[in-house]
């Protein structure tokens, strides 16, 4: 069964990944299929599809899982090795963010950095997880609001800053015995409620 997120740290691997034809032959990996069925359904050269099939197989992002006759040929069969494909900051190399270098908690960039070194960190814990046999410790929680005008907005952040406070030195204990530390972030930014067509007219998301 092919994984739900794959995440791509090399850079190499990741360069392999984001070519837009290769993107597009992940997304109708999802179920097994041939360079010959790609082909056609993309209007490609068999050729230069199997070229680039090798080229994910190498990279792992596809793999082989059977053959099938089709006249007096035997087609080969790949999918996808993920539903999805993300690519982890350390594949930037210098050029990732670090939320050390941002200190300003309403800026873009560092919320942008800290999204950045969760991703990061998420690679790394999930193949340590899959090593051991293990399952991720994790917690997502997740919600919308309107606010009703900048203040509020403000007032919102301060009071949700103090929760957190608060917790923190509730729950913390640097010396317990057998315990494991663990980051916990809260974000918020506008939520996305139009969309751009292909001329870059903005249209109303339902």
């Amino acid at each position: 069964m092919a994984a739900a997120v794959h995440i791509l740290r090399d850079p190499e691997r990741a360069a392999a990944v984001l070519q837009p034809v290769r993107i597009e032959m992940l997304e109708r990996l999802a179920a097994p299929g041939s360079a010959s069925s790609l082909a056609r359904m993309l209007g490609l050269p068999r050729q230069q599809v199997n070229y680039h099939l090798r080229e994910l197989e190498r990279h792992g992002a596809v793999e082989f899982v059977g053959e099938r006759r089709k006249g007096n040929c035997v087609e080969r069969l790949v999918r996808a090795t993920a539903a999805s494909f993300l690519i982890s900051p350390e594949a930037l190399g210098p050029l990732r963010p670090e939320p050390a270098e941002e200190r300003d908690r309403f800026s873009i960039a560092y919320l942008v950095a800290t999204a950045a070194r969760t991703i990061r960190e998420l690679a790394v814990l999930t193949l340590r997880a899959r090593r051991a046999g293990k399952r991720l410790a994790t917690l997502t929680l997740e919600s919308e609001i309107r606010f009703r005008s900048a203040g509020e907005r403000h007032a919102f952040a301060e009071e949700l800053a103090t929760a957190l406070a608060a917790l923190t030195a509730k729950y913390h204990d640097e010396h317990a015995t057998g315990g494991r530390p663990f980051r916990v972030m809260a974000a918020s930014y506008p939520l996305i409620t139009k969309s751009e067509t292909d001329s870059g007219v903005p249209v109303a998301i339902p």
